[in-house]
């Protein structure tokens, strides 16, 4: 009586290559989501720090600042703020180097889309 062969086949093989690179797959997109929401919570960050750093310049001077105060510093990557006055509303938003998404913030009357709850950044 012969004994079978010891080893894989290749069908095996292929089966194990297959769950192996849809497992690696599944990986890379959540690294890639995880890094997209990262970012998101720098912008959101800046734009809490910068309201704080505002309100400080208008509790000084009785407005707010057309530029970002000096005591305002951003991540890395983030952009901005790109900051409008209006009589008495502020809006501001900021963006990242590394992706699409932006973040806003508004003081006042005067709302910037995403953002709809005056003093909370909101991100699309």
């Amino acid at each position: 009586m012969k004994r079978p062969a010891r080893g894989f086949t290749l069908i095996e093989l292929m089966i194990v290559t297959v769950v192996i690179g849809i497992l690696a797959a599944m990986a890379v997109f959540r690294a890639r989501k995880a890094r997209e929401e990262a970012y998101v919570a720098a912008m959101r960050s800046d734009l809490r720090n910068f309201l704080g750093a505002e309100m400080v310049y208008f509790y000084d001077n009785s407005a707010f600042s057309p530029t970002a105060p000096g005591a305002f510093l951003t991540s890395a990557g983030v952009t901005g703020p790109t900051i409008t006055l209006v009589a008495s509303d502020l809006t501001a938003w900021v963006g990242h180097s590394s992706t699409t998404r932006t973040c806003a913030i508004f003081v006042g009357n005067t709302a910037l889309a995403p953002a709809t709850k005056e003093g909370e950044p909101k991100c699309t």
